[in-house]
């Protein structure tokens, strides 16, 4: 099955510069297509040490330099940041610049520092995501631009360059709440599982996406793409020091950039799912949910971790994977070493599995 690299550039408590943590992160970039990885993502943020990714297609367009085979992803471009007409523009060269090794990951953000920090106001995130979503989808497929919805209004105009091959099956959007879900049925694009929820809630959430899609589209939906954090080391003990220190870091890193404790979510338009999940956290504790968060995780040995991700896989009926090796302070050796031996002992099993084709494959009916 198609298993892509993920690569996130956090820097977290002050360890590093941000040149280091770019040093690095781009050394496992260029080394992503001969240690075997079918793609390399980054997901778009802003202004924290979060994730220090500002601008996915530039990378992505560094990364095209430099290999021939790998495919290339956003996880994702955060729609309502954007002006429509520069992100079908970006894509369009971005795949020009690769040959056609573009895949579109759509989303419609959370972070409120992003929404502040862009002057954007997040009531209007899911209205614009859709409107936004809908003209670049078009403008993708047809080469012109044009649209007339309540909050974007479009004139005729051409992509040039023109796009270089249909972006349908290769486009897919995360989505985490129930009406989330609804949307990227009725976009008609695949969707991207970022491990944030029960999995038996998240096998929920697909059926009902599948039978959406079906109903709207009349064809089977994309298998979904899971992208999940993983740890590998040949000493069980060391792997379980990796969940404990560092996927415990980076849940809680997401915990405070989202500000999923925030009961306020409650009175912002298209976020009321994320006011339930703060209220559940007052409830249950945010140590708690930190908890929840790494274990939907994965580490192990290798063959812990092989299994572990074949089963995820196979509950969803996943068409990819994306792992993300490199996280939550993680010392820049013990990195390298996971990114290794995931690549070496990990990833030749998962190639193996036969998942139906490579990203985009229909679900079976």
């Amino acid at each position: 099955m198609h298993t892509g690299l993920s690569l996130i550039f956090q820097n977290l408590d002050g360890k590093h510069t941000d040149a280091e943590v770019y040093r690095e992160e781009l050394a496992l970039a260029a080394r992503a297509e001969d240690a075997g990885f079918d793609s390399v993502w980054t997901p778009e943020h802003h202004f924290s040490d979060y994730q220090m990714t500002p601008n996915v297609p530039q990378f992505l367009s560094w990364v095209a330099g430099r290999t021939k085979r790998v495919k290339l992803g956003t996880m994702v471009t955060v729609l309502p940041w954007h002006d429509p007409v520069r992100v079908a523009e970006s894509f369009s060269l971005l795949d020009h610049l690769s040959e056609g090794r573009a895949i579109l990951g759509l989303g419609r953000g959370l972070g409120r520092i992003e929404f502040n920090g862009f002057r954007q106001n997040m009531n209007e995130s899911r209205r614009r995501f859709v409107e936004y979503s809908e003209a670049i989808l078009k403008a993708l497929e047809t080469g012109v631009m044009e649209y007339d919805g309540e909050l974007y209004k479009q004139p005729a105009l051409r992509i040039r360059p023109a796009p270089l091959r249909s972006f349908r099956g290769r486009s897919f959007a995360s989505a985490i709440s129930p009406q989330s879900i609804d949307v990227m049925a009725r976009l008609g694009v695949g969707l991207m599982i970022i491990a944030q929820k029960p999995w038996e809630t998240v096998e929920a959430d697909i059926a009902a996406y599948r039978a959406r899609y079906l109903e709207l589209n009349r064809e089977t939906a994309p298998k979904p793409i899971l992208c999940v954090f993983a740890g590998v080391h040949a000493d069980e003990a060391e792997a379980q020091r990796m969940r404990d220190v560092y996927l415990q870091r980076y849940a809680r890193s997401t915990v405070e950039h989202y500000e999923f404790d925030n009961v306020g979510f409650a009175e912002i338009e298209g976020y009321e799912y994320y006011a339930g999940l703060a209220r559940n956290i007052a409830k249950h504790g945010l140590h708690k949910f930190n908890a929840f968060l790494a274990d939907l995780q994965i580490w192990g040995t290798p063959d812990q971790v092989t299994k572990k991700l074949l089963h995820y896989v196979e509950r969803l009926d996943a068409g990819a994977l994306l792992v993300t090796l490199s996280y939550g302070g993680m010392p820049y050796d013990l990195a390298r070493a996971n990114y290794d031996l995931f690549a070496a002992e990990v990833m030749p099993a998962l190639h193996a599995y036969d998942a139906g084709g490579d990203i985009g494959v229909r679900h079976a009916s």
